[in-house]
């Protein structure tokens, strides 16, 4: 086995089917073909099914495919900080942010790294938290923000933020008073609620609140895409309980949103930036973990990210 086959067996996935992924590699169809029958024969199992529509890792091939590409990301990094000049700062480091942190922070964070350090290529993955946390734990993130100190245990994890849950809803909405700036539990319950499914963290801590006091939500819709939730929102079909971000829009608070807090519960949830172990950071991902901090920091002091509270 060579990393030129894994690289090869990482595209041919990607890619979906041998045809397309030899146009992308610039090899021909049979000497493709060749490389990944070497590879599983060496492998001593089968990696693909084959069929008329394409082709599937089996479940080798997937836990493979997951290995291949830490291994190419690694050996990218490596390349890089050999290539890198004195005094400069190279590579590409992959980070994962959930929708709402990418609405608070996403364009400054994204700015910022471009101006302080160009030759550093930023990867920028939008994602559930549970997805999230397993592709850092499969490796395939350097930094990812995640919402409980015990997410990933082997990792270190410093905390960031902690966020106050609201229910937000359009401005000039009739299903709330206008002179109301805080709303309670039970009446937030009765509110039909446009929340994400129950696969998503933040749901469950929702239920969760709710069932402490025998309470039941009243969804009207469940929707995990928070550009389509906060839309419908705003269109006035319900309302929805969300961190005070989801009513940001690069950094920037959108208009026509009312967030009301809820007054005798609870509902905060702390984010928590994960590294990778320190033998395995890469000094452009140490500095964009540095950057990342500092802009965290500068947003919520100037109040552009309101609604949270600083840990660190």
């Amino acid at each position: 086995m060579d990393l030129r086959q894994l690289k090869y067996f990482v595209q041919i996935i990607e890619s979906g089917s041998l045809a397309k992924a030899s146009r992308q590699l610039f090899i021909a169809q049979p000497a493709l073909s060749q490389q990944l029958a070497k590879l599983e024969a060496e492998v001593g199992k089968p990696l693909l099914v084959r069929t008329s529509k394409g082709v599937t890792p089996t479940e080798n091939g997937t836990a493979l495919h997951h290995h291949a590409r830490f291994m190419l990301r690694q050996l990218d990094q490596a390349l890089s900080v050999a290539r890198q000049e004195a005094g400069t700062v190279h590579g590409m480091v992959s980070v994962g942010l959930a929708a709402t942190t990418i609405c608070a922070l996403g364009v400054p964070f994204v700015r910022r790294i471009r101006e302080k350090y160009p030759g550093i290529v930023l990867n920028v993955v939008e994602g559930m938290s549970g997805h999230l946390r397993q592709m850092m734990q499969l490796g395939q993130l350097d930094l990812v923000i995640l919402f409980s100190r015990d997410a990933i245990p082997e990792l270190p994890a410093d905390p960031l933020v902690e966020e106050e849950l609201f229910v937000i809803l359009p401005t000039h909405s009739p299903l709330i008073a206008e002179r109301r700036v805080k709303l309670s539990i039970a009446e937030a319950a009765q509110l039909p609620l446009i929340l994400p499914t129950g696969i998503h963290g933040l749901r469950r801590r929702i239920t969760a609140e709710f069932e402490q006091r025998n309470l039941s939500a009243k969804v009207v819709a469940e929707i995990d895409s928070l550009s389509l939730l906060m839309a419908c929102v705003h269109d006035g079909m319900g309302a929805t309980i969300k961190p005070m971000a989801a009513a940001l829009l690069a950094g920037q608070m959108r208009e026509g949103w009312r967030c009301l807090a809820i007054s005798d519960a609870n509902m905060k949830r702390q984010n928590y930036l994960y590294t990778v172990v320190p033998e395995r950071l890469s000094p452009a991902a140490a500095a964009v973990r540095a950057e990342l901090k500092e802009t965290v920091k500068q947003l919520v002091g100037s109040g552009a990210w309101k609604g949270v509270d600083l840990l660190y």
